[in-house]
């Protein structure tokens, strides 16, 4: 949902004007690579591409699995690309605390087994954050030690791993310590029009670069959008991000006590609601809101997700607030009145 800014525009302005191995798409891979503590980076279309790519690159010859949250992204929401372009079994884990899995969870749920009737585990994936979750240092850690132990490669989705750093303060370079592999989205809390960047060793992205060419994603002209993410990264991060954190918990904080429920823990840029406890829909909510210029994602049921981003004031926060207590307080004087 952000915009890119007239002082990007400037910047695009001004990028090279080659393909794939123009000055500013190679500027943007050595900086991102060197910030993340990587030999080398891959700037791709988008994130589903990287993280199929990684995926793909880090497996041989089936058959193999891949370990994932059953929420994840690359689980649920890349047009099973697992299945299609690594033909892959992927094993979903179910987290008894609702928030993460364990190391002792994927010790469980990994297979190891030379029996042929079993597809052996070889990519263990995390996102961080998921669904707005902070995924705990400790226990990636403690991942990490297991996956090297079993020779399992550890890749991160990191879409939103930018807002994982602003919020807890470590770098990028702290979790690239524990993972082959991570993708970085730079579209969202970034703020860049389009892309994702790849990061790993270089014989990693050496092969990452040959499937980003067979998945259709080699780059015509794209000095402008590498020139456009590296100025979103150098001017947001992480200090527009923490501003975006704060905001989503004081909006979080006013929702709670309108009496909307929270139904997972605010830790960076996004919310789940359950409006059932103040009789309202989404789209009741949604439908009020876009009069006053305020999008959010509307549907029949009482649930949905807020995601917060830099580019929104503090004042669209007090109006997101003043609008769904009018509208609260207008159901409840209807109910009296029938």
């Amino acid at each position: 949902m952000t915009k890119p800014t007239n002082e990007m525009f400037e910047i695009m302005r001004h990028a090279s004007k080659g393909d794939d191995e123009d000055e500013s798409t190679k500027d943007l891979e050595a900086y991102v690579a060197e910030l993340a503590g990587y030999e080398a980076a891959l700037f791709a279309p988008s994130g589903t591409m990287t993280n199929q790519i990684a995926i793909r690159a880090h497996l041989s010859t089936p058959p193999h699995s891949v370990l994932c949250d059953f929420r994840s992204h690359i689980y649920n929401y890349e047009a099973g690309g697992i299945a299609f372009h690594s033909h892959a079994l992927v094993l979903p884990i179910i987290p008894t605390n609702s928030l993460h899995f364990t190391c002792s969870e994927v010790q469980s749920k990994i297979i190891t087994t030379d029996d042929y009737h079993y597809a052996p585990t070889r990519v263990i994936s995390i996102e961080n954050t998921l669904n707005g979750l902070l995924f705990p240092f400790d226990e990636i850690k403690n991942i990490s030690k297991l996956a090297k132990k079993e020779r399992i490669k550890l890749h991160l989705d990191g879409a939103r791993l930018w807002n994982a750093c602003a919020e807890t303060g470590l770098s990028l370079q702290s979790f690239a310590n524990h993972f082959d592999s991570m993708s970085l989205c730079l579209s969202k809390s970034i703020g860049a029009p389009i892309g994702s960047i790849l990061v790993g060793n270089k014989e990693f992205i050496k092969i990452a670069k040959h499937l980003r060419k067979l998945f259709g994603g080699g780059w015509r002209q794209s000095g402008m959008l590498a020139a456009a993410a590296k100025f979103a990264i150098l001017s947001n991060f992480p200090d527009n991000l923490k501003k975006s954190h704060l905001l989503t918990k004081k909006l979080s904080k006013e929702l709670y006590n309108l009496g909307i429920q929270i139904m997972l823990p605010v830790h960076t840029n996004i919310i789940f609601i359950d409006t059932k406890s103040v009789n309202l829909t989404i789209n009741e909510l949604a439908n009020k809101l876009a009069l006053h210029n305020i999008i959010i994602a509307g549907n029949d049921s009482t649930t949905t997700r807020l995601v917060l981003h830099y580019q929104i004031p503090p004042i669209a926060i007090e109006k997101f607030v003043e609008v769904t207590s009018s509208i609260i307080r207008d159901k409840k004087k209807y109910k009296l009145m029938v």
